[in-house]
């Protein structure tokens, strides 16, 4: 049986460890942090995920998984070494590869035996060419070391499904025996039907930039869409689920709102902008800069909203908000470049009173935005707001008592900017709900909608008594709402 090492044992190292060691290895993790090494060896995970503590500690147990910090154990121990350390941004965006040049120093001058070494890191293209280079000056005499590429595509919140159930496997190889292996760790799901694309370095490094960079690319469309929805009085939603059922389109990654967050889409999308700029391609992705601006933009148009309705007498903001989410995704701690805690941080930096509740991201927030304050219960966050923001899409928020919270809020104004809470039990409990190019109806059946404004240049008009009509339709609101109640009352 081959024998396994994970090194870097992060969120996608200990999610990997875990679940290699369900797929039957023996797998020994490393990381060069002692006190993570430590805490995964009790069985403990450092993070939120959903059913890793449990597979993890259960391995931990057996003694299938452990962990350490020596790279040199790791040489000796495994066949099938994975590298699943962070490349960062730098402060031009190009992804920092200090951590795998680190790693391949530290573990291949040691190495005993024949093996294959494999990335799982996401990596600017040409990456594995240069690390390629650099295995071969460290290799002992005598020692065959091959380097493939498999990237992975976990979903935080997912991550155990996806590494024992995976969508799609792709095996970036340079020679059949390096497929061969990476063929026997997956042969479980390959024999449960998970696809596999077999290719060359530079595309396997390619696919998961590529992927990350479209789904940024369909979030930042449906944004600007919902811009212009607010603009014409038209609703987001129903736009995104009629484009939904075109299965060229589909739904996934049409949820207008606050835009994308976390470790890998904003880090992914700028990583390739500036690697496409080394390589002297940088105009065939320009319009990944524009999804980039979108993405931050709606951002800012919650974070000015919010200040105008707590705006007072003076230039600083008067009042408090109550905010719900402060990671970047529901079933998940992570908050690394949270759109949620981001729209916290600059309120309070323009003056207002901010308290934050999330159900699991509290303490990573707290260490990187202490200047906030944070309430243990949902309630706790919204007692005697002004301003109610909506930001993290957690199931628990869409369960929330809106009669009770109305009691307990001050100002009773909510901006769901997820765009996924009901609106009408908010309607009905007396809170002013506004949404993000959403049309919300209130109890009354009245809209709360932008007016209609007149296109740039208007086409040719209806003549004579058609036209007279059309312009007493346009103008009548009334007749407007009934008209939009009737389409979705036959919807």
């Amino acid at each position: 049986m081959l024998r396994i090492s994970v090194i870097g044992t992060g969120y996608l190292g200990a999610t990997h460890a875990a679940g290699m060691a369900e797929l039957g290895f023996d797998v020994l993790g490393v990381d060069n942090n002692p006190a993570k090494a430590a805490a995964l060896s009790e069985g403990t995970v450092p993070f939120h995920e959903p059913g890793l503590p449990e597979l993890l500690s259960g391995h931990v147990e057996t003694g299938r998984l452990r962990f350490g910090t020596s790279l040199r154990e790791a040489a000796n121990f495994a066949d099938i070494h994975f590298l699943c350390v962070g490349t960062p941004p730098s402060a031009t965006g190009a992804a920092d590869l200090s951590q795998l040049y680190m790693v391949l120093d530290g573990l291949v001058p040691h190495l005993t035996r024949n093996c294959l070494i494999v990335g799982k890191s996401t990596v600017p293209v040409g990456t594995a060419e240069a690390l390629t280079a650099r295995i071969a000056e460290l290799a002992p005499a005598g020692i065959s070391v091959d380097l493939a590429w498999n990237p992975e595509f976990l979903r935080e919140g997912h991550a155990v499904h996806d590494t024992l159930h995976p969508n799609r496997l792709v095996f970036g190889v340079t020679s059949p025996d390096a497929e061969w292996a990476l063929r026997q760790v997956y042969s479980t799901p390959i024999a449960a039907g998970s696809p596999v694309v077999v290719t060359n370095l530079p595309t396997a490094e390619l696919i998961k930039v590529s992927a990350n960079a479209f789904l940024a690319t369909k979030i930042s469309f449906i944004n600007a869409m919902a811009e212009l929805c607010e603009i014409t009085g038209a609703d987001v939603t129903l736009l995104a689920d009629a484009l939904g059922y075109d299965d060229r389109i589909g739904r996934k990654f049409l949820g207008a709102g606050l835009g994308y967050g976390g470790g890998c889409l904003p880090k992914d999308v700028r990583a390739l902008i500036a690697r496409a700029g080394e390589l002297g391609a940088g105009e065939f992705v320009d319009f990944l800069r524009d999804v980039d601006a979108i993405n931050l933009r709606r951002r800012e148009r919650v974070v000015a909203e919010t200040l105008a309705l707590l705006r007072g007498p003076g230039a600083r903001p008067v009042g408090r908000v109550g905010v719900l989410g402060a990671a970047f995704k529901p079933l998940s701690d992570d908050v690394r470049d949270s759109p949620a805690l981001d729209v916290a941080v600059r309120l309070r930096a323009a003056g207002a009173e901010v308290t934050v509740f999330d159900p699991a991201a509290t303490g990573p927030a707290r260490a990187i935005a202490p200047q906030l304050v944070y309430a243990a219960t949902a309630a706790a966050a919204l007692h005697e707001a002004d301003v109610v923001l909506h930001l993290t899409e957690w199931r628990e928020f869409r369960e929330l008592d809106p009669v009770f919270l109305r009691s307990v809020a001050r100002g009773g104004v909510i901006i769901d900017a997820r765009n996924t809470l009901d609106p009408a039990p908010w309607l009905a409990a007396g809170w002013d709900f506004r949404a993000l190019g959403r049309l919300v109806e209130s109890p009354s059946g009245t809209s709360k909608v932008t007016p209609l404004r007149a296109p740039a240049q208007p086409g040719p008009e209806p003549a004579g008594r058609d036209r007279d009509r059309s312009a007493r339709a346009l103008a009548d609101s009334t007749a407007f709402t009934r008209l939009r109640a009737r389409v979705r009352r036959t919807a």
